[in-house]
């Protein structure tokens, strides 16, 4: 059957447009929805017997975060026997892939991620998960350029009327896997929220290969951070430097949602949303009406995000809501589509920071935690905006597994830590003990700006570690 691709980029059966220009309008809609249905019926499959286009050796891309496909991963990890060596990509996914658990030795299934969750972060300290790096926002094309899957296996909503599946709450680059991939399988939830967007967002029937019935089940849901004594204060620095008009993206975890609830009981006005992540928080600030998007130079009146995760209550708010858009990662975080709103406020979390102002976000040492995300994108993107600020914030300590007391300020980073932000994109660095900005600081000046914000029990130290390193001058001083 011949297929063209049309304008909005999804390929359609030249058959359909032939009906189009040949039907009066009035039986079009009866005529396609009969089309659609009869495809439907014959791509239908179990999941048994879909996942049998899977061979040995072949690459198969999973969707990404909240909308994983569980009942594909669980078909899949039952032909474990039958099978060596496929090599299966995901993002985030939330509960432990089955292909995982199956096959302890990782004979059969090599699983690996773009982004780890906690469930993934534990495969990899087993040995059953690697970390694909990347920046987010070349997602989409590192796919169009480099990576042709075998097979793609897509939680979905329902079909519509127009005979197109959404992705739900992760679009990032889903699209992108699909349209590289050889086959498509898609697991239908009828649970799946239906999210708008500017592009990307679904994948029309004529391009899907298989359709599975999935389990008519809520998606995953991930409970709203606790949120600590040391998260609001961290939080209420932050709030210092907002600004009515900010276009706002936060990170995921406790001090970030801190920001949002405190957002919400202020009387900041029409606020932006530009962001990676959509999470429980944005819900609270509109529903407070301190999110309008009414300043916004681009997606005017839009809160634009790529994926969300978070609970019920966000799931709902994104079905069928036109206030959302997403978007694929190449446009929410590509630097120069995200400065072109003004004051883009971007805040994010840090594992560690060390005194030349290196940002390390995704390792400790080697151990793996979690990615590059969009962190990077979104620190490059803020300093291009009018009036922009990138807020990397952390904790001033944590504690060992002894119990003794640690600096998240570090004179260097242990051998093996990645470093997320490089010490020359670096500039807002927040602790509970207070807020420096590294731009245009020598590395002696950065050294003394982010002892000041250490604890103040391991000041000392640093200021040691610094002279040894040749990066503390005689004439520093740790207060005004």
């Amino acid at each position: 059957m011949r297929r063209r691709r049309i304008s909005h980029g999804f390929l359609v059966d030249q058959r359909y447009l032939d009906t189009y220009f040949s039907t009066p309008d009035y039986k079009i809609k009866e005529r396609l929805n009969m089309d659609y249905m009869d495809e439907y019926k014959s791509k239908s499959v179990s999941a048994a017997e879909a996942v049998k286009i899977v061979k040995s050796g072949d690459w198969v891309e999973y969707s990404q975060f909240a909308c994983a496909p569980p009942v594909l991963d669980e078909a899949l990890s039952l032909r474990k026997d039958e099978l060596i060596g496929v090599k299966i990509r995901a993002v985030t996914t939330l509960f432990p892939p089955k292909v995982c658990l199956v096959d302890p030795e990782g004979k059969h299934f090599v699983y690996n991620s773009w982004h780890m969750s906690g469930a993934e972060r534990k495969m990899h300290d087993k040995g059953l998960c690697t970390y694909v790096p990347f920046t987010y926002t070349r997602g989409p094309e590192i796919y169009d350029r480099y990576l042709n899957p075998d097979v793609a296996m897509m939680q979905v909503s329902s079909m519509d009327k127009h005979g197109f599946f959404n992705f739900g709450t992760s679009c990032s680059f889903e699209y992108a896997q699909c349209k590289n991939a050889k086959k498509v399988i898609v697991e239908v939830n009828d649970q799946v929220p239906v999210c708008f967007g500017g592009s990307g967002e679904g994948i029309h029937i004529s391009e899907v290969d298989y359709i599975v019935q999935g389990i008519s089940k809520p998606l995953l849901q991930i409970p709203n951070p606790v949120i600590t004594d040391i998260d609001n204060t961290i939080a209420r620095l932050v709030m210092e430097e907002m600004e009515d008009g900010a276009c706002l993206q936060l990170g995921i975890g406790g001090m970030p949602n801190a920001v949002g609830k405190m957002i919400a009981e202020s009387d900041l006005k029409d606020l932006g949303v530009h962001t990676e992540m959509l999470a429980d928080s944005y819900v609270d600030m509109y529903e407070a009406g301190r999110i309008t998007g009414a300043r916004k130079a681009i997606d005017r009146y839009k809160m634009v995000y790529t994926f969300a995760m978070g609970t019920s209550k966000l799931y709902d708010f994104m079905d069928k809501n036109p206030m959302l858009a997403t978007y694929p990662v190449s446009y929410t975080n590509s630097p120069f589509v995200i400065a072109q709103n003004d004051k883009v406020t971007c805040i994010n979390n840090a594992v560690e920071v060390d005194l030349y102002g290196q940002v390390a976000s995704e390792s400790s040492g080697i151990r793996h935690i979690s990615g590059t995300g969009g962190q990077l994108d979104f620190i490059f993107a803020s300093w291009y905006s009018k009036g922009g600020k990138g807020f990397i914030c952390l904790t001033s300590t944590f504690k060992d597994k002894e119990g003794n007391l640690k600096s998240r300020i570090v004179p260097y980073l242990a051998p093996g830590t990645i470093v997320t932000v490089p010490r020359s994109l670096t500039y807002y660095v927040i602790t509970e003990h207070g807020i420096c900005n590294l731009k245009g600081k020598s590395n002696w000046e950065r050294a003394e700006a982010l002892i000041k914000i250490a604890h103040p029990d391991l000041q000392d130290e640093l200021v040691k570690d610094a002279q040894n390193m040749n990066i503390w001058k005689s004439t520093n001083k740790l207060r005004d």
